[in-house]
């Protein structure tokens, strides 16, 4: 699946930053407009990545903490 995301680029001296205006956390800079690119697309995988390990991880110590169900097995104490 592709998205797209909007990227905002200053140059601020002698180097350019930016950031990615909907994922906080996505920010980088570089000494040029082609260096600051790369660096904000590796910043954005990085953090899709992590945020996406952290979902399924969350997802699953959801899972481990509910309750086991016994599907209508009964025992009698003798």
């Amino acid at each position: 699946m592709e998205r797209e995301f909007t990227a905002v680029i200053e140059k601020r001296g002698q180097w350019y930053v930016a950031y990615v205006e909907e994922i906080p956390g996505v920010n980088t800079q570089g000494r040029t407009l082609a260096e600051t690119g790369r660096n904000l697309r590796e910043a954005l995988r990085l953090i899709l990545e992590t945020n996406r390990r952290q979902q399924l991880r969350t997802q699953q110590e959801r899972r481990d903490s509910r309750p086991r169900r016994t599907h209508g097995c009964r025992m009698r104490a003798a």
